[in-house]
């Protein structure tokens, strides 16, 4: 008896649910898998000792003093999560037009660095080189005469790129968008006897209102005067984009970085099409408290979208993710 179906005349007998009826055939054609070598820490540092202090707009996530994060990076370190990137909250008297107190060699920043790689040598420490932690107006380079100036910003960070380095950071990643930074701060850390030092250059940094919450995080948004599209992307402009990572990759960046992520997949994919350099994706402030919001309210099941969306970065060509749920996430993989 002939038990051809009429389905199978339809599809020429081609059944894409053939590969999907079981649980090890689904396993065995999987092209995409998140492992913890995938994730990067992104952690908030605060003056003094022994606080951690609750972000409300990032439940989960806290500031931390400098020997508490160092804590909480053996954890990180022990779950086989590769590296954080540490950013600072520092005193409200210490920021300035300029953001001068970058250039402390013995700033909050570099205070955790120096901790982090004497107690923890294992783990990666990525270091970035914006003002706005240090600046009285929020934005991330030197203001005059309300314009944000290029260039003096660029040697400003140079020099902080260099203290970095000097600091033990293994990687800088500079978030300002300056033209012309990461050639710069190339030249300036070789010139420095930094040659291992990597740069992972925010390519493409939009100008997106997913940031909120670091901004609180980072006590940066009642400072913000104006807005930051004058170097920020617009998220309207993929080709510009794509161009603004054309030149990074020119002026020697190691790595390139997606910022937002989740609502940039396509720049994702066409970065790392376009240049194959090892391309990651910061999943940022805004996405993590969606997620964390919607799943408190029992609308969504947070621990399956924190997954699935970490695992559609490495679909749209990642080959790492900066994220706020890198300790819950390698945890999980952790007990697959």
């Amino acid at each position: 008896m002939d038990k051809t179906h009429l389905v199978d005349h339809v599809t020429g007998h081609r059944r894409m649910r053939r590969n999907r009826k079981a649980d090890w055939t689904r396993r065995m054609v999987q092209e995409n898998r998140l492992t913890v070598d995938d994730l990067i820490w992104p952690i908030f540092i605060v003056p003094g000792t022994g606080i951690v202090d609750p972000i409300k707009s990032m439940p989960g996530v806290n500031r931390m003093s400098v020997d508490k994060a160092v804590e909480a990076i053996r954890e990180a370190a022990d779950l086989g999560i590769p590296a954080v990137a540490p950013f600072p909250d520092i005193e409200m008297n210490l920021r300035d037009e300029t953001g001068s107190a970058i250039l402390d060699p013995n700033n909050l920043i570099n205070q955790f660095t120096i901790a982090a790689k004497k107690a923890v040598p294992s783990i990666g420490v990525i270091t970035d080189v914006a003002l706005d932690p240090f600046t009285s107006h929020g934005h991330d380079g030197i203001l005059r005469e309300g314009m944000i100036v290029n260039d003096e910003t660029v040697d400003q960070v140079i020099k902080a790129a260099v203290l970095q380095a000097d600091a033990g950071a293994d990687i800088i990643a500079p978030s300002e968008m300056m033209d012309g930074r990461i050639g710069a701060i190339r030249r300036g850390l070789d010139a420095a006897g930094h040659q291992d030092v990597g740069i992972m250059s925010y390519a493409t940094k939009f100008s997106s209102g997913f940031y909120g919450p670091y901004r609180e995080a980072i006590n940066t948004s009642g400072l913000l005067k104006g807005d930051k599209n004058a170097y920020y992307i617009s998220p309207a402009n993929g080709t510009e984009a794509m161009r603004d990572a054309a030149l990074d990759v020119e002026e020697g960046a190691d790595m390139l970085m997606v910022k937002p992520g989740i609502a940039y997949l396509d720049i994702c994919w066409r970065v790392k099409e376009a240049f194959g350099l090892p391309t990651y994706a910061y999943q940022v402030s805004g996405e993590y408290s969606q997620i964390k919001a919607a799943a408190m309210n029992g609308w969504i099941d947070g621990d399956r979208i924190m997954m699935e969306t970490l695992l559609c970065f490495k679909r749209a060509g990642c080959d790492g993710i900066l994220t706020y749920f890198a300790i819950e996430a390698a945890k999980k993989l952790g007990r697959v």
